[in-house]
């Protein structure tokens, strides 16, 4: 097996993906396996066959994949991983909404992990370039939305704190994590881009509810704290970030920050195309939200001004993400009820807090986005 990897990693290179277990972790895995790339996939415990399983499944991991244990709270802990890398995709990124100490458990710690990681670059020696996966998060939010966002955008720190709106404290995190990871790959000379995508909608891998697909899916889930803050989206299909991702590794010219946008949708756009297209789910009739809320885009010029294409449409990754929750158990086939009242299940269902992404009533604590 090391004869094979090393063959491969001559023929193509050698790349560490962060956070490899996680809904965009895992899928670039399998993207940069497919193209040939040796992977080495960090997680937090690969001895843990529940969060590792999906990945040592993939076509190409026995010859093209290994599993590297690192910790973005544990300083060097990317050290062996990233040695002898040409290319590192740093995904991960510690998320709990429900957090009591967002602090130390959020935000410092994936700034401290992030600026590790780029330490663990500069060490090794061979990292070519550094791709960061970024969130919309650091670009619009504050008190009153643009009509159009670009990479020179930066969300307003002061109106998070004071609203602390679902999912504050990552976006802080994301925020202060980036904006500190451009100046320290400056200072250092490391080759940095970040990517930055909307709303992560699509298939998956990974065995459990991704934390992205909670906030995308809350219409059917009925987690209203979620849909609240999609009520002017913005989304892209998990195959198209993980592709874009890989084309900017690719692209000896890319440089700073590209978002990453497919299509915009305010809320009432998404309730309807589910009840056109999923009318066995029950949807929200959403009052109090304005029905002339206009559309906020996210502007993809940049990316697309490179050459990237988009091959998804707003449907395609939202049937891909309701198919894949269905056939892993973790979203009913139906909350409609008959006229008897009683919910119409189509299989084991699973419970509504298993739908929302929630174990002992709190959002799942992840290391991967």
């Amino acid at each position: 097996m090391e004869g094979d990897i090393a063959t491969s990693a001559a023929a193509k290179g050698t790349v560490c993906v962060t956070g490899a277990a996680g809904f965009i972790g895992s899928w670039l895995v399998m993207r940069l396996l497919e193209r040939g790339y040796v992977v080495r996939a960090t997680v937090r415990d690969p001895g843990n066959m529940k969060k590792v399983k999906h990945l040592l499944d993939l076509p190409k991991a026995s010859t093209h994949l290994t599993l590297w244990k690192a910790d973005m709270t544990e300083e060097g802990s990317f050290d062996e991983a990233i040695q002898g890398c040409e290319g590192v995709f740093h995904v991960a990124t510690p998320m709990d909404f429900d957090s009591k100490d967002p602090e130390n458990e959020i935000i410092k710690p994936t700034i401290n992990g992030f600026l590790s990681i780029i330490r663990s670059c500069v060490k090794a020696k061979t990292v070519k370039r550094l791709v960061y996966t970024s969130s919309a998060g650091t670009v619009n939010v504050q008190e009153h939305q643009q009509p159009v966002y670009d990479e020179t955008n930066w969300s307003d720190l002061d109106f998070i704190y004071s609203t602390k709106m679902t999912g504050w404290m990552y976006f802080v995190s994301k925020l202060l994590a980036e904006k500190e990871a451009w100046e320290v790959s400056k200072q250092s000379k490391i080759d940095f881009i970040s990517i930055i995508p909307t709303l992560v909608v699509g298939p998956f891998i990974m065995p459990t509810f991704p934390p992205s697909l909670i906030t995308a899916l809350s219409l059917i889930t009925g987690n209203e704290a979620h849909y609240s803050i999609i009520r002017q989206g913005q989304f892209v299909h998990l195959d198209d970030l993980c592709e874009a991702h890989i084309f900017l590794y690719e692209d000896p010219t890319a440089e700073g920050r590209y978002i990453c946008s497919s299509h915009d949708a305010t809320i009432h756009d998404l309730a309807k195309l589910i009840r056109e297209k999923w009318p066995e789910y029950s949807i929200p009739e959403l009052k109090g939200i304005d029905k002339d809320i206009p559309v906020v885009s996210f502007s993809s010029k940049k990316l697309v001004g490179k050459g990237f294409q988009y091959k998804y449409t707003l449907e395609d990754m939202f049937r891909a993400a309701i198919d894949t929750c269905r056939e892993k158990g973790l979203l009913p086939y139906s909350t409609q009820t008959h006229e008897n009242g009683k919910e119409k299940e189509s299989l084991p269902v699973a419970t509504k807090d298993q739908a929302n992404g929630q174990v002992n009533g709190s959002l799942p604590v992840s290391a991967e986005k």
